[in-house]
């Protein structure tokens, strides 16, 4: 077997299992992007260029309230040729008003508005929140679920350089021998032989809360003494996610337009012989790394720190990752109109679509109350630097 047909092998293998360039004071209007050929960027072929006119409430939104937001992404993105000019604009402008704040996106931006594959607007728009866990460094009979660190043999393999259709896709796997084999599911990793016994990072107090952990992807711990110990996203063992949600729904233990977190939570606690077998139902396994405590957000997968009602986590194929999104969608279990503008400064295992959000909003249990009950309908305008180069196919309605 050759190598090529032997890493071809391997990555069958592992899917199967998973105006002036000077800013001007702040009472001063915007400046204006700088004449640049634009270089050569990847813009995917959702977006369809659109007007300032068409974003629901943009006059309205408090655009300042999400400059810092902005400012956060710019540290990502402000080393990447086509954001460097916007970004330096940007870190040297101090808007005085959210009008000001509106001006300097709309001279320096284009807007674009995501599309579905059949040219549909309309997509889902989820909630996530950073919730709070009690446990403990050593096990115990109060806190028996461990929280997992990522395991010395899970291995990450990368074969972009090989298979450029690959980019951005991680496969994970084990050695088994010689040979590389689909990591252990969740349903292997919470068996009785415990395979990953030694890498548990903390032990928590219930395994429904370590569940929605892996499922938000950061967290706060408190710990017996009162202190707070951060958690956050380390690595995956390469599953893809299945709702667990849905597969109560499918079995008519809950109706499908009420499975929420909370709604999941309560038959956990009805149904406790029976929560192991639904838990595995899920193969997707996060594995976590102890994070600096800071009083800032958590980190998301731009690297910044995420904002509470201002960060939104976005599929990347669709949505270049820190760029600002002007979301329209409406408050949790509600129709009451929530249009905003957003950063897309995160990711989620099943955060996946061209029109398809996941908003952050924030700490907490009023946070975890908005972000369970969030299951709405929503539709996506991404901005775009005016000097990002944009297929000819993209730029007419």
């Amino acid at each position: 077997m050759t190598n090529l047909f032997r890493l071809k092998f391997i990555a069958l293998a592992l899917l199967l299992g998973g105006c002036t360039t000077v800013p001007p004071s702040p009472v001063s209007p915007a400046p204006c992007p700088p004449v640049v050929t634009p270089p050569v960027t990847t813009v995917t072929p959702n977006l369809q260029l659109s007007d300032w006119s068409a974003l629901p409430g943009w006059n309205d939104d408090q655009a300042l309230a999400a400059w810092d937001s902005w400012l956060q992404s710019c540290v990502a993105l402000k080393a990447k040729p086509e954001w460097q000019a916007v970004c330096a604009a940007a870190v040297a402008l101090k808007p005085a008003s959210n009008e000001a704040a509106r001006t300097f996106f709309q001279t320096w931006f284009n807007v674009y508005q995501s599309l579905k594959a059949d040219g549909s607007t309309d997509g889902l728009v989820t909630g996530y929140y950073e919730p709070l866990l009690h446990g403990s460094r050593t096990p115990s009979a109060a806190y028996p679920v461990p929280l997992y660190a990522a395991p010395a043999n899970l291995l990450t393999i990368d074969l972009s350089s090989i298979y450029p259709e690959l980019k951005g896709l991680r496969l994970r796997g084990r050695l088994e021998g010689n040979k590389v084999v689909p990591y252990l599911s969740r349903a292997d990793i919470d068996g009785a032989k415990l395979p990953l016994a030694g890498s548990e990072l903390v032990w928590v107090d219930n395994a429904v809360d370590a569940f929605f952990l892996q499922v938000q992807g950061s967290g706060r711990v408190q710990l017996p003494d009162g202190s707070m110990m951060r958690v956050g996203y380390a690595d995956q063992n390469g599953y893809p996610y299945r709702s667990i949600g849905r597969v109560l729904a499918d079995r008519g233990e809950l109706r499908l337009e009420q499975t929420s977190m909370q709604s999941i939570k309560a038959w956990g606690k009805r149904n406790p012989d029976k929560l192991p077998e639904l838990l595995a139902q899920n193969p997707s396994f996060v594995f976590f790394k102890e994070l600096p405590n800071s009083n800032g957000g958590p980190l998301g997968a731009l690297g910044v720190p995420i904002t509470g009602g201002r960060s939104i986590a976005v599929d990347t194929r669709a949505i270049p990752l820190g760029a600002p999104v002007w979301l329209a969608t409406t408050e949790p279990a509600s129709t009451v109109a929530l249009n905003r503008l957003v950063l897309a400064q995160d990711t989620g295992g099943a955060i996946r679509g061209n029109v398809r959000a996941d908003f952050f909003w924030g700490f907490g249990d009023a946070a975890g109350k908005q972000a369970g009950m969030m299951k709405q309908t929503g539709k996506m305008w991404v901005l775009l630097p005016k000097t990002m180069a944009v297929p000819g196919a993209l730029a007419s309605r």
